[in-house]
């Protein structure tokens, strides 16, 4: 079992991880939110320890620098991979090939550049009122989206790519654990009132739902990078219901 966690930390991260692989990579998908917490700790971090500067600006910038560090960037580029494929092509089978083609269109580029200054705007709120907590939030719900899209639907090309591992085989089992564990996890974190949580919960639904609609529209299914967009698109929901639930009178 814990094969799987190995195998979870060494896809979604670059930390050096010690041990050996699962052989079935959908077992992985059972530790995704424990994978989410440790990368939204670390950001958390980051962006604590930069605000004892006052600059909350920076502190922001240093959260996605370190987001991205610490995952290789691999969301980040099913993303733009998605804006290129889902927006650029005419049919499922260019979609699926214009997603495979490692250069960034103009979707994509487009894509990245809102989706980071969107996600740096929201990061300066939450910092500024010390929500640190949303910021893990996001983190979690974004891996346990990923297991949802993956446990609920095909694989959407024909031949096997980098993530048929983790689709061919996850389940409602698969959901259904990682669902769980994330509550678990939710409800341990220091809050002020539990309805922060299941507020995260309710934004991750929307758009977990939203991308699973729109995958399942434009190409059939999901890929790998269908999985990395969700996890983008998730933090983005989750962090701005942080900045609307401080908002409330």
């Amino acid at each position: 079992m814990l094969r799987g966690l190995v195998t979870a930390l060494r896809t979604l991260t670059m930390l050096p991880v010690p041990g050996r692989d699962d052989e079935t990579f959908s077992n992985s998908l059972y530790w995704f939110p424990l994978v989410g917490l440790l990368v939204g700790a670390i950001q958390a971090g980051a962006g604590f320890v930069v605000m004892f500067s006052g600059w909350e600006e920076l502190a922001a910038a240093l959260v996605l620098f370190t987001g991205v560090v610490v995952t290789r960037g691999i969301h980040a580029d099913g993303f733009a991979d998605v804006a290129d494929g889902f927006f650029g092509g005419s049919t499922v089978e260019k979609r699926l090939c214009i997603m495979k083609d490692p250069a960034v269109g103009s979707f994509g580029a487009i894509g990245l550049v809102l989706l980071f200054l969107f996600k740096w705007v929201v990061l300066v709120k939450l910092l500024a009122f010390g929500l640190y907590a949303w910021i893990i939030y996001g983190s979690i719900l974004a891996r346990t989206v990923q297991v949802f899209l993956a446990g609920s639907f095909p694989y959407a090309r024909a031949e096997k790519g980098t993530a048929s591992g983790f689709v061919e085989g996850a389940g409602r089992r698969h959901f259904g654990t990682a669902f769980f564990l994330s509550i678990v996890i939710l409800l341990f974190l220091p809050t002020a009132s539990l309805l922060q949580p299941v507020t995260a919960l309710l934004a991750a639904s929307v758009a977990g739902s939203g991308v699973a609609v729109l995958s399942r529209a434009k190409i059939k299914g999901v890929t790998g990078d269908v999985l990395g967009a969700s996890s983008e698109i998730t933090e983005v929901f989750v962090w701005s219901a942080g900045v609307f639930f401080l908002l409330q009178p």
